[in-house]
């Protein structure tokens, strides 16, 4: 399901799980059809380890399970043919779910299921109360996952995933998953690798194209382009019609031709264009120029110390030219130290060896998460904005904020009334519109939407200085960046082509 934000989508996810009933019209279901529903509201999550989290979500099948072995117990009892006919019978019955619904290989399954997104053995047992936030929600999302619902209903699954979560989830959906999958998501790839049909909900209605995401784009077009024309096509006949009562309307020798007419145009159901979000074109200042070598990094290492008094090697030995005009990504598995990385660039922490050689003239942009946190929630988006850049005008702040997709009395809302995906617009919006020449930006992505990805994606490929970027989108990687760093077993290696050289160079080593 695509379509823009408060269109409905998660309304409908609702109505399917009876969490809401609809005022008109009957939802039908199959007879004992089990559906899972994945959300960004975890729920409260404590006091059992995260692999019995996980099976807990399936104890009907665990209870299942158990009635199927009393069963059997009862079947050691001697008793009569008719009533060892109906135990058999019903003992058939719960055989036949049990096994439909994966009973005989659950913990097996569960296991897997946790590891691929990203929790391996030494963290089964962990007191699930011990997780961030983040990570309870790949907990979330392996309790619906393990259950084998016969409809997994999955709203925005690639939030707080990283790349090899996404990747294993697309293979596990695309080959070991047999239901149905109906699922929000801005992940562009994940939709084009999965979903064989988009159903598209917007202006009070639902649209249905077959196809994958780039199909409903190059479609959507189309049928745009065709009830332009025809819209256009019955306007001009409306005009003609309505010229014609005009002209005779006052003459008795055409009143029935003007009255036929008047009949004809109140019966014609008018066309209309659904309006589109319009998406405000906003010229960026040009940065500063900063010196060719913007950063160089000399033997870099860190180290971060724990709780119990050790030390945790994040990375060490990284060298390397960052080049004016580059844009690189920067990637690695989860805690391969990608975001630490990134705070030694933009100076937000210290190497503990090496040396970091910032350039001539690098004026310096640094978008996290933790930036959302640190956003005024008693201001206003165009005050917080406004205080960012204290020498634009008024109109400059507003045609910023319009082309990060605040228009309207959207910009008088204040910080605390902000989805995730606004708080990130706002950031970035104050970030793209200072004077600065190098952008480090982790995760950027997280929370946007589909429409406001492609805002930040143009943006950044018009920005004229460089920027290093932390990202699981693969389409944003594979239309911004030049090169690439892995970070993998704390050492960086540089690939000096864009981001499918750098795919198709991992492939090869496999």
């Amino acid at each position: 399901m695509v379509g823009p934000n408060g269109a409905g989508k998660t309304t409908i996810f609702r109505l399917i799980t009876r969490e809401e009933e609809p005022d008109k019209g009957d939802i039908i279901y199959a007879k004992n059809i089990k559906i899972g529903y994945f959300s960004q509201d975890v729920g409260e999550m404590k006091g059992r380890s995260a692999l019995k989290e996980v099976m807990a979500e399936a104890s009907d099948v665990v209870l299942l399970g158990k009635e199927i072995r009393a069963m059997e117990q009862e079947m050691a009892i001697p008793m009569d043919d008719d009533a060892m006919a109906a135990l058999l019978e019903h003992y058939g019955n719960k055989v036949e779910a049990f096994e439909h619904r994966g009973g005989y290989d659950l913990e097996s399954r569960a296991q897997v299921i946790l590891t691929g997104l990203g929790i391996g053995p030494d963290d089964y047992h962990r007191p699930v109360e011990s997780f961030s936030g983040g990570w309870k929600m790949r907990i979330a999302l392996a309790k619906i996952l393990t259950v084998q619902p016969d409809v997994l209903l999955l709203d925005e699954p690639t939030n707080h995933l990283d790349m090899e979560s996404i990747i294993w989830l697309e293979n596990w959906l695309a080959n070991d998953f047999k239901g149905a999958v109906l699922m929000t998501c801005h992940d562009h790839d994940f939709m084009n690798r999965l979903v064989t049909r988009i159903v598209e909900v917007a202006n009070h209605t639902v649209t249905l194209y077959t196809g994958n995401y780039d199909f409903y784009i190059k479609e959507r077009e189309i049928r745009r382009e065709q009830l332009l024309a025809t819209y256009r096509r019955q306007q001009e006949m409306l005009a003609k019609e309505e010229e014609f009562i005009a002209r005779f309307a006052a003459r008795a020798s055409h009143a029935s031709q003007v009255q036929s007419r008047i009949k004809k145009i109140e019966k014609i159901e008018r066309i209309e264009i659904p309006p589109e979000q319009r998406r405000i074109a906003f010229s960026f200042s040009e940065p500063p120029r900063s010196g060719d070598d913007v950063i160089a990094l000399s033997d870099v290492g860190k180290i971060w110390p724990l709780p119990d008094g050790k030390n945790k090697s994040v990375f060490s030995g990284i060298s390397g030219m960052i080049r004016r005009g580059d844009k690189i990504a920067v990637v690695g598995v989860n805690g391969a130290g990608k975001s630490t990385f990134l705070k030694v660039l933009a100076e937000k922490t210290q190497a503990t060896s090496g040396t970091v050689t910032i350039g001539a003239n690098v004026s310096t942009g640094y978008f996290s998460q933790h930036a959302m946190d640190i956003l005024d929630p008693r201001k206003t988006v165009f005050e917080t904005v406004q205080d960012a850049l204290p020498m634009a005008s008024m109109g400059v702040v507003r045609n910023l904020l319009a082309a990060f997709l605040f228009q309207g009395d959207d910009v008088e809302k204040r910080v605390q009334m902000l989805s995730g995906g606004e708080k990130s617009r706002v950031v970035l919006a104050t970030l793209l519109g200072r004077p600065i020449n190098l952008l480090i930006l982790d995760e950027p992505t997280n929370h946007l939407d589909i429409l406001a990805r492609e805002v930040l994606l143009e943006a950044l490929k018009s920005f004229a200085g460089t920027i290093v970027i932390v990202s699981h989108d693969r389409h944003f990687l594979r239309s911004l960046v030049s090169r690439v760093f892995a970070i993998d077993h704390g050492e960086m290696i540089a690939y000096e082509g864009n981001y499918e050289y750098y795919t198709d160079k991992i492939k090869a080593k496999t």
